[in-house]
């Protein structure tokens, strides 16, 4: 399947919209580590999968470019402990 979540470098963040509406994850690059410092789902999107979407499309994007994952925000360090296979991306313990 096809992800629609999309890079935003320019604004540093992945970015995923449903309609007129934009979920994202804020993050900082340092080298080939990517450090998730916020994920924000608007309430519209609440409930409908999106924050999963979201986070998978963007894990997906980090382990095609080699980089390792900083889980600071408290979502992606959830969702990295319960899906096991993104957490070899990790690039210090949970």
């Amino acid at each position: 399947m096809e992800s629609n979540v999309r890079d935003n470098a320019r604004q540093h963040r992945f970015e995923l919209e449903v309609g007129s509406v934009t979920a994202f994850i804020d993050y900082k690059r340092n080298g080939d580590v990517v450090t998730f410092a916020h994920t924000e789902v608007p309430d519209a999107l609440s409930g409908k999968g999106v924050g999963s979407e979201l986070m998978r499309g963007a894990l997906d994007m980090v382990r095609a470019k080699g980089e390792k994952l900083v889980a600071q925000c408290p979502f992606t360090a959830a969702y990295v402990k319960k899906h096991a296979e993104y957490q070899d991306l990790l690039a210090e313990p949970l």
